[in-house]
């Protein structure tokens, strides 16, 4: 079908062959077509057997501890080549068979691979500490001394080969929680159509955040009660997945012999409980500063009682935006000028010159992410809608998260490239504080700069208040499945109904179906991760004033940051970087400019 007669359709109806190219990522960088992939996916396979050559012979010198080293890391970025080429083509259209079976394909190799080289960090680990002690401070080692070193953590966590063997094989089914869950969401549920002033719309996960925030409250109330009737619908089966993806953390937790789930999933970047505990400690401590908030906005939106439904509504009435998307990589390049040249340069041209999927089709992935590897382009996934100015945010969102990917791909190796999600946030949320800044001083209308204020509050609300809940609420049910009590439809909308009530406080009552939205978040499937955005968001915050406030050695800085990719724990680069999150004081710092903020709205809305 011709670009134009596909242009007829509206965006989330439009079938993926209708979607102009330009308006698609390049993966040519990854493969230049799938049947490169396949040779690709070839190699890798016939490629794969060689490391059982290495085995048994890891202790012999560190010249053969070098080989091995610079063999699964060779290997290791085909892999990824593969993997990532494999997920974004499932990504485009979930429906899509031919991409499903190419990633199942994939998979299956590497899983089998994971199973061949399941000997390898037992043998490491095995090294007598003395010897593999002196190797490292060998030069041949060197380009793998920061590698060695996180891999010798887990000495008391690395099992036995065959055992190691039996973990590796089961990587693939490990993943049918999620998988299933991610068909029923995106491909199986159907939402209907939404009644608005110009007719009826679809209903979609892309489209929901878009009928939420419209003023008229009957199109909020339809598509709130309408997207959470079809949770209600699938609640059993929302609850069978979600349970089993608790019940493998936990499984894997206890087999590594770490003390809980949690435990195991903060060893990885080496931050201790009491950071998990000290965030939700600290936003508890602003509860009534949320609270009072919520009370602010009922007033301003004039209504005796405030629902769920009204919590993301703008409340200055009458802004409206329509930003194509060539505008907004406008208005994104331009609020990074504090960034220098290099970066607003290299992120203009990617943002233009195939970066980013732009627009939802049919079965495309909701929501939006980047996904940088070493090889290829550091890709976004987007659903850019022109008339929802929260898009325009979460494309420097996720703009961060990529720019992150560049720099670190040039000034790190790929042994310890690849940095961690929990500094990733630090990147993407700064951003989103640069473009408010702009976009709130190049207006010099009073009710947009309100309607950016009021936003302001918004996002630390969405990801410094809504993700700690979130990780309270993964918290309680990982502990649940630790002191074997069942994860039922039941006693998980129990839970979440308690941290609904909690956070909202008693002046906003709870709706029928308000409980099931525990059971649709997809972040919950990749355990222990959304208090990142938390603690991010507090990370961020900071720097972004250091940037701001400063100069060119703030910014040098900042960028450095950026350019250590993996290799440093993340409370290590953070504290370099300015911040030291193990005090409850960045935190804390951040929910009293929230404060602040909701002060400031209140004074611009002459409540």
């Amino acid at each position: 079908m011709t670009e134009s007669s596909s242009s007829t359709l509206p965006s989330g109806t439009r079938l993926r062959s209708q979607v102009p190219p330009q308006d698609c990522w390049d993966l040519s960088k990854l493969f230049p077509s799938d049947a490169e992939w396949e040779t690709g996916l070839t190699e890798f396979e016939s490629q794969a057997g060689r490391i059982l050559g290495f085995k048994g012979t890891l202790q012999e010198s560190a010249t053969r501890l070098r080989a091995a080293l610079d063999f699964i890391h060779e290997i290791g970025q085909l892999s990824e080549r593969l993997a990532y080429y494999a997920h974004l083509r499932v990504a485009e259209d979930v429906g899509n068979s031919a991409s499903q079976r190419r990633m199942a394909r994939y998979q299956n190799i590497a899983t089998h691979f994971a199973g061949q080289s399941s000997f390898f960090a037992p043998e490491i680990q095995a090294i007598p500490d003395a010897v593999i002690s002196e190797w490292m401070q060998a030069a041949e080692l060197e380009p793998y001394q920061i590698y060695l070193h996180k891999l010798l953590r887990y000495k008391p966590h690395i099992l036995t080969e065959p055992e190691e063997r039996l973990l590796a094989l089961q990587s693939e089914f490990s993943q049918t929680a999620r998988r299933g869950f991610d068909a029923l969401t995106d491909v199986d549920m159907e939402f209907g159509e939404i009644e608005t002033p110009t007719g009826p719309r679809p209903l979609t996960h892309a489209s929901y955040a878009f009928f939420i925030q419209q003023p008229d409250r009957a199109v909020r109330q339809q598509a709130y009660t309408q997207y959470l009737q079809e949770f209600h619908a699938h609640r059993h089966t929302l609850a069978a997945l979600y349970n089993g993806s608790v019940q493998r953390d936990v499984y894997e937790a206890r087999v590594r012999n770490y003390p809980s789930s949690i435990a195991a999933h903060l060893f990885d970047d080496d931050v201790p409980l009491e950071l998990y505990d000290q965030l939700i400690a600290t936003v508890h401590e602003f509860l009534p500063a949320l609270h009072r908030y919520y009370d602010l906005r009922r007033r301003a939106l004039k209504l005796d009682t405030l629902r769920l439904y009204d919590t993301r509504v703008p409340l200055v009435s009458g802004i409206e935006t329509h930003i194509p998307y060539d505008d907004a990589v406008d208005q994104v390049v331009a609020s990074l000028d504090l960034l220098g040249d290099e970066y607003v340069d290299t992120l203009a041209d990617g943002l233009r010159s195939g970066w980013v999927d732009r627009y939802e089709n049919k079965g495309k992935r909701s929501g939006a992410f980047s996904a940088g590897s070493y090889h290829g382009d550091p890709y976004i996934l987007m659903n850019y809608k022109e008339e929802v100015l929260n898009d325009l945010f979460t494309l420097t969102h996720e703009a961060g998260h990529s720019m992150h990917s560049w720099y670190s791909i040039r000034h790190q190796p790929f042994q310890h490239y690849n940095y961690t999600i929990f500094v990733a946030e630090v990147a993407s949320t700064f951003n989103e504080m640069c473009l408010a800044d702009y976009l709130k001083q190049t207006t010099d209308d009073p009710a947009m700069r309100t309607y950016l204020t009021n936003k302001q509050v918004d996002d630390v609300l969405a990801t410094l208040f809504r993700q700690t809940m979130f990780a309270e609420f993964e918290q309680r049910t990982h502990a649940m499945v630790e002191q074997n009590e069942p994860l039922t439809v039941d006693s998980l909308t129990e839970v979440y109904s308690q941290l609904l009530a909690t956070y909202f406080g008693p002046a906003v009552p709870l709706e029928e179906y308000s409980a099931l939205e525990g059971l649709r978040v997809p972040h919950f499937y990749s355990a222990f991760y959304v208090y990142k955005y938390a603690t991010g968001l507090a990370a961020s915050m900071a720097l972004h004033e250091q940037v701001r406030q400063g100069g060119a050695a703030e910014r040098e800085r900042y960028l450095n940051f950026l350019k250590s990719g993996g290799s440093q724990f993340p409370l290590e680069q953070l504290r370099d970087a300015g911040v030291d999150l193990t005090s409850p004081e960045p935190v804390r710092t951040a929910l009293n400019r929230f404060a602040a903020w909701v002060d400031e709205l209140e004074t611009l809305l002459a409540l």
